[in-house]
Protein backbone atom coordinates (compact mmCIF):
# COMPACT_ATOMS: atom_id res chain seq x y z
CA UNK A 1 0.00 0.00 0.00
CA UNK A 2 1.26 3.69 -0.91
CA UNK A 3 0.55 6.61 1.01
CA UNK A 4 1.25 10.28 0.45
CA UNK A 5 3.35 12.00 3.30
CA UNK A 6 4.54 15.25 4.22
CA UNK A 7 5.98 17.16 6.65
CA UNK A 8 5.57 20.19 7.27
CA UNK A 9 7.08 22.82 9.99
CA UNK A 10 4.56 24.57 11.70
CA UNK A 11 4.47 27.76 14.43
CA UNK A 12 6.77 29.01 11.79
CA UNK A 13 7.79 30.97 8.25
CA UNK A 14 10.80 29.55 7.75
CA UNK A 15 12.08 25.68 7.45
CA UNK A 16 14.30 24.23 10.02
CA UNK A 17 12.59 26.19 12.75
CA UNK A 18 8.79 25.33 14.51
CA UNK A 19 7.77 22.05 15.47
CA UNK A 20 7.61 19.23 12.63
CA UNK A 21 4.95 17.28 12.10
CA UNK A 22 4.40 13.96 9.51
CA UNK A 23 1.19 14.60 8.47
CA UNK A 24 -0.53 11.34 6.33
CA UNK A 25 -3.72 11.56 4.35
CA UNK A 26 -5.97 8.71 4.53
CA UNK A 27 -9.13 7.30 2.20
CA UNK A 28 -9.93 4.97 5.26
CA UNK A 29 -8.58 4.61 8.59
CA UNK A 30 -5.49 2.07 9.08
CA UNK A 31 -5.24 -0.12 12.02
CA UNK A 32 -4.55 1.32 14.86
CA UNK A 33 -1.00 -0.35 15.36
CA UNK A 34 -0.11 0.18 12.31
CA UNK A 35 -0.54 4.29 12.49
CA UNK A 36 1.59 3.97 15.63
CA UNK A 37 4.87 1.96 13.74
CA UNK A 38 4.57 4.73 11.14
CA UNK A 39 4.70 7.60 14.13
CA UNK A 40 7.69 5.48 15.99
CA UNK A 41 9.19 5.13 12.05
CA UNK A 42 8.62 9.17 11.38
CA UNK A 43 10.42 9.49 14.75
CA UNK A 44 8.77 13.21 15.45
CA UNK A 45 7.22 14.94 17.89
CA UNK A 46 3.57 13.46 16.19
CA UNK A 47 2.61 12.33 12.98
CA UNK A 48 -1.08 13.30 11.99
CA UNK A 49 -3.91 11.13 9.77
CA UNK A 50 -6.70 12.44 8.78
CA UNK A 51 -9.89 10.99 6.57
CA UNK A 52 -12.14 13.02 5.34
CA UNK A 53 -16.11 12.34 6.43
CA UNK A 54 -18.34 14.32 4.62
CA UNK A 55 -18.01 18.20 4.73
CA UNK A 56 -15.52 17.18 7.83
CA UNK A 57 -12.43 14.99 8.76
CA UNK A 58 -11.36 12.52 11.03
CA UNK A 59 -7.85 13.80 12.60
CA UNK A 60 -5.81 11.78 14.88
CA UNK A 61 -2.53 12.08 16.71
CA UNK A 62 0.31 9.54 17.37
CA UNK A 63 3.78 10.45 19.16
CA UNK A 64 6.20 7.89 18.35
CA UNK A 65 4.78 5.59 20.70
CA UNK A 66 1.51 6.97 22.14
CA UNK A 67 -2.15 8.45 20.56
CA UNK A 68 -2.74 11.66 22.11
CA UNK A 69 -6.00 13.44 22.79
CA UNK A 70 -5.10 16.73 21.24
CA UNK A 71 -1.93 18.30 19.15
CA UNK A 72 -1.76 21.80 17.78
CA UNK A 73 1.56 21.58 16.09
CA UNK A 74 -0.17 18.62 13.89
CA UNK A 75 -3.21 20.11 13.52
CA UNK A 76 -1.80 23.48 12.17
CA UNK A 77 0.24 21.23 9.64
CA UNK A 78 -3.09 18.66 8.80
CA UNK A 79 -4.59 22.25 8.18
CA UNK A 80 -1.70 23.58 5.95
CA UNK A 81 -1.67 20.39 3.97
CA UNK A 82 -5.24 20.35 3.24
CA UNK A 83 -5.51 24.33 2.52
CA UNK A 84 -2.07 24.75 0.59
CA UNK A 85 -1.53 20.82 -0.98
CA UNK A 86 -4.63 19.53 -1.58
CA UNK A 87 -6.38 22.31 -2.74
CA UNK A 88 -9.44 23.24 -0.62
CA UNK A 89 -11.12 26.17 -0.99
CA UNK A 90 -12.68 25.91 2.31
CA UNK A 91 -12.00 29.03 4.55
CA UNK A 92 -12.76 26.96 7.69
CA UNK A 93 -12.06 23.03 8.13
CA UNK A 94 -13.75 21.30 10.78
CA UNK A 95 -11.86 18.07 12.48
CA UNK A 96 -13.08 15.45 14.87
CA UNK A 97 -10.73 14.46 17.25
CA UNK A 98 -10.67 12.75 20.98
CA UNK A 99 -10.96 16.31 22.32
CA UNK A 100 -14.29 17.00 20.11
CA UNK A 101 -14.92 19.06 17.30
CA UNK A 102 -12.01 21.58 16.05
CA UNK A 103 -11.68 23.88 13.71
CA UNK A 104 -8.95 25.76 11.82
CA UNK A 105 -9.71 29.15 10.38
CA UNK A 106 -7.36 30.84 7.07
CA UNK A 107 -6.53 34.05 7.72
CA UNK A 108 -4.39 34.95 4.45
CA UNK A 109 -0.92 33.28 5.70
CA UNK A 110 -1.50 32.39 8.84
CA UNK A 111 -3.84 29.87 10.14
CA UNK A 112 -5.69 30.00 13.94
CA UNK A 113 -6.93 27.08 15.66
CA UNK A 114 -10.29 27.09 17.62
CA UNK A 115 -9.13 24.75 21.03
CA UNK A 116 -10.74 24.23 24.45
CA UNK A 117 -9.13 26.48 27.30
CA UNK A 118 -7.78 24.22 30.01
CA UNK A 119 -7.21 26.80 32.53
CA UNK A 120 -4.45 25.17 35.44
CA UNK A 121 -5.45 25.55 39.40
CA UNK A 122 -3.40 25.42 42.57
CA UNK A 123 -2.23 21.61 43.11
CA UNK A 124 -0.25 19.91 45.49
CA UNK A 125 3.18 19.80 44.13
CA UNK A 126 4.44 16.45 43.47
CA UNK A 127 7.78 15.00 45.54
CA UNK A 128 10.56 15.35 42.73
CA UNK A 129 9.18 17.87 40.63
CA UNK A 130 10.72 21.13 40.90
CA UNK A 131 14.28 19.11 41.73
CA UNK A 132 13.99 17.25 38.20
CA UNK A 133 13.01 20.62 36.29
CA UNK A 134 15.52 22.84 38.40
CA UNK A 135 15.16 26.50 39.23
CA UNK A 136 12.63 28.31 41.57
CA UNK A 137 9.48 28.39 40.19
CA UNK A 138 7.19 30.91 42.07
CA UNK A 139 4.10 28.69 41.02
CA UNK A 140 3.30 25.56 40.25
CA UNK A 141 -0.32 24.79 38.86
CA UNK A 142 -1.84 22.22 37.01
CA UNK A 143 -4.53 21.25 34.35
CA UNK A 144 -3.51 17.62 32.26
CA UNK A 145 -0.03 18.70 32.50
CA UNK A 146 1.75 20.22 35.82
CA UNK A 147 2.65 24.10 34.92
CA UNK A 148 5.73 26.23 36.42
CA UNK A 149 5.80 29.41 36.25
CA UNK A 150 9.37 31.55 36.46
CA UNK A 151 10.17 34.97 37.30
CA UNK A 152 11.90 35.82 34.03
CA UNK A 153 12.75 34.46 30.42
CA UNK A 154 15.98 33.93 31.13
CA UNK A 155 15.45 31.42 33.68
CA UNK A 156 13.13 29.58 31.49
CA UNK A 157 15.81 29.29 28.56
CA UNK A 158 18.53 27.96 31.56
CA UNK A 159 16.16 24.86 32.47
CA UNK A 160 18.28 21.82 31.87
CA UNK A 161 15.64 18.83 32.64
CA UNK A 162 16.73 15.65 34.61
CA UNK A 163 14.48 13.67 32.06
CA UNK A 164 15.10 10.48 33.99
CA UNK A 165 13.68 11.97 37.12
CA UNK A 166 10.28 13.34 35.09
CA UNK A 167 9.81 9.75 34.08
CA UNK A 168 9.33 8.82 37.91
CA UNK A 169 6.37 11.51 38.00
CA UNK A 170 2.87 10.41 36.87
CA UNK A 171 2.07 13.07 34.39
CA UNK A 172 1.50 13.55 30.46
CA UNK A 173 4.06 16.62 30.64
CA UNK A 174 5.31 19.37 32.06
CA UNK A 175 5.24 23.05 31.18
CA UNK A 176 7.85 26.05 32.15
CA UNK A 177 6.68 29.74 32.00
CA UNK A 178 7.53 33.09 32.61
CA UNK A 179 7.19 36.46 31.05
CA UNK A 180 8.64 37.41 27.59
CA UNK A 181 11.32 40.05 26.94
CA UNK A 182 9.84 40.48 23.57
CA UNK A 183 6.62 38.60 23.81
CA UNK A 184 3.84 38.64 26.44
CA UNK A 185 5.17 35.14 27.76
CA UNK A 186 7.15 32.27 26.47
CA UNK A 187 7.22 28.63 27.65
CA UNK A 188 8.76 25.22 26.88
CA UNK A 189 7.05 21.66 27.12
CA UNK A 190 8.42 18.27 28.64
CA UNK A 191 6.63 14.99 27.81
CA UNK A 192 9.29 12.52 28.18
CA UNK A 193 6.26 9.76 29.00
CA UNK A 194 5.31 9.77 25.58
CA UNK A 195 8.50 9.66 23.83
CA UNK A 196 8.85 13.30 23.53
CA UNK A 197 11.99 14.91 25.75
CA UNK A 198 11.28 18.35 24.82
CA UNK A 199 8.39 19.31 22.09
CA UNK A 200 9.72 22.42 20.01
CA UNK A 201 6.27 24.03 19.97
CA UNK A 202 2.90 23.22 21.53
CA UNK A 203 -0.31 24.06 20.62
CA UNK A 204 -2.16 22.32 23.64
CA UNK A 205 0.36 23.85 26.24
CA UNK A 206 -1.32 26.71 25.38
CA UNK A 207 -4.59 25.83 25.85
CA UNK A 208 -3.49 26.03 29.71
CA UNK A 209 -0.88 28.96 29.09
CA UNK A 210 -3.32 31.52 27.35
CA UNK A 211 -5.98 31.28 30.27
CA UNK A 212 -3.62 31.68 32.89
CA UNK A 213 -1.14 34.67 31.25
CA UNK A 214 -4.74 36.68 29.95
CA UNK A 215 -5.23 36.64 33.87
CA UNK A 216 -2.53 37.69 35.00
CA UNK A 217 -1.52 40.48 32.18
CA UNK A 218 -5.12 41.58 32.00
CA UNK A 219 -5.54 41.17 28.35
CA UNK A 220 -7.31 38.58 26.18
CA UNK A 221 -4.61 38.78 22.94
CA UNK A 222 -1.09 38.10 23.46
CA UNK A 223 1.95 36.98 21.41
CA UNK A 224 4.15 34.12 22.87
CA UNK A 225 7.45 32.28 22.35
CA UNK A 226 7.92 29.12 22.61
CA UNK A 227 11.94 29.44 23.45
CA UNK A 228 12.63 25.30 22.80
CA UNK A 229 15.95 25.08 20.19
CA UNK A 230 13.72 25.65 17.09
CA UNK A 231 11.49 28.05 18.29
CA UNK A 232 7.88 29.05 17.19
CA UNK A 233 5.94 32.01 17.66
CA UNK A 234 2.45 31.71 18.37
CA UNK A 235 -0.29 34.77 18.35
CA UNK A 236 -3.35 33.87 20.74
CA UNK A 237 -6.56 35.05 22.04
CA UNK A 238 -8.86 33.57 25.29
CA UNK A 239 -12.20 33.40 23.87
CA UNK A 240 -15.11 32.52 27.09
CA UNK A 241 -13.87 28.39 26.85
CA UNK A 242 -12.13 28.56 23.85
CA UNK A 243 -8.54 29.82 22.90
CA UNK A 244 -7.72 31.03 19.61
CA UNK A 245 -4.37 29.74 18.61
CA UNK A 246 -2.85 31.19 15.24
CA UNK A 247 0.90 30.27 13.49
CA UNK A 248 2.41 30.09 9.76
CA UNK A 249 3.36 26.45 8.23
CA UNK A 250 6.15 25.54 6.16
CA UNK A 251 7.12 22.35 3.68
CA UNK A 252 9.67 20.57 4.27
CA UNK A 253 9.40 17.56 2.65
CA UNK A 254 6.13 15.63 0.41
CA UNK A 255 7.05 12.10 -0.68
CA UNK A 256 5.28 8.54 -0.33
CA UNK A 257 5.12 5.99 2.18
CA UNK A 258 5.03 2.23 1.73
CA UNK A 259 3.13 -0.38 4.12
CA UNK A 260 2.68 -4.21 3.49
CA UNK A 261 -0.07 -6.43 4.35
CA UNK A 262 -2.71 -3.73 4.35
CA UNK A 263 -6.19 -2.78 1.99
CA UNK A 264 -7.12 0.45 1.03
CA UNK A 265 -10.29 -0.58 2.76
CA UNK A 266 -8.58 -1.12 6.51
CA UNK A 267 -10.29 0.30 9.38
CA UNK A 268 -8.64 1.88 12.82
CA UNK A 269 -9.67 0.26 16.38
Amino acid sequence: MKLEIFQVDAFTTKPFGGNPAAIVPLEAWLPTETMQSIALENNLSETAFFVRAGDKYELRWFTPTFEIDLCGHATLASSYVIFELLGSRESVLSFQTKSGELTVERHDDRLVLDFPSRPAAVCEIPAGLIEAIGGQPKEVLKSRDYMLVYETEKEVRAIEPNFAEILKIPTHAVIVTAPGDDSDFVSRFFAPEVGVFEDPVTGSAHCTLIPYWAERLGKNELFARQVSARGGELFCELRGDRVKIGGNATLYLKGEIYVEGISNNATGS
